[in-house]
């Protein structure tokens, strides 16, 4: 098992980004993460640690973790489900090819990984779903990302009998920031979380924790139920 036996709390690995940083005198490249993703998992009872997207030794980093979230983030390369890109789409290539190499790493394993927005979407490719690139247009709505770093509120509705109902009940409040989602889901994938549009907003597969939404729960330090299952079914792995 990956955690130390004298700590009973499970270790949870989350993919962070890379990106361009200025602190205290520095203006550089920098491997970071929203601070609410980590304190999120402490307050679930977990060990958070970052996983920076600059190595290709998924199955060792997957070894050393109990758990996995795939945090928020860019957009996925569209080459990777067959499309264009539309000009609103932005990506980061390097996070697409070590996000995918341990997400398909964590279910060799039979590790929970849980998905948060581009998480979701990073599943439903790898498992070979397709994506709508731009909402505003295909919904003719900005209500999922209203303006630059403005979460939506929304409401969701989660299919009876899911994993994500039994967590979160039948339905949930959500603060959501995504252009894109779901368009064909990834073999495997069940839908079981819709936006009253009818966006897909949660997918899992049956039998197993894997579990994404495409809001964001992290932004919601009084409600860290997702996080709590994810440590819980971590622990049980271990």
């Amino acid at each position: 098992m990956a955690s130390n036996g004298s700590d009973a709390r499970p270790v949870i690995g989350l993919t962070s980004y890379l990106e361009p940083a200025k602190f205290l005198v520095w203006d550089t490249q920098a491997a970071l993460l929203h601070r609410v993703y980590v304190d999120c998992v402490v307050a679930a009872g977990g060990i958070p640690v970052l996983l920076p997207p600059v190595t290709d030794a998924h199955e060792k980093l997957v070894s050393t973790v109990d758990g996995l979230v795939l945090t928020g983030g860019a957009d996925v390369e569209p080459a990777r489900y067959g499309h264009e890109p539309h000009p609103a789409t932005y990506v980061r290539p390097e996070r697409d090819a070590f996000e995918f190499g341990l997400f398909e790493a964590a279910r060799r394993a039979g590790k929970p990984v849980l998905g948060v927005c581009r998480g979701l979407q990073v599943m439903s490719v790898a498992l070979g779903g397709t994506l709508v690139q731009h909402l505003p247009e295909a919904k003719e709505t900005t209500g999922h990302q209203p303006a630059p770093a403005t979460f939506g509120r929304g409401t969701v509705t989660l299919a009876e009998g899911s994993r994500a109902a039994a967590i979160l009940g039948p339905e949930t409040k959500t603060l959501c920031y995504h252009h894109q989602a779901i368009d064909r889901l990834g073999a495997g994938l069940e839908a079981v979380g819709w936006a009253t549009d009818g966006t897909i907003e949660a997918a899992e597969v049956p039998g197993e924790f894997t579990l994404g939404v495409q809001w964001h729960p992290e932004q919601d330090s009084d409600d860290v139920r997702l996080f709590a299952a994810l440590v819980d079914a971590s622990k049980e792995r271990a």
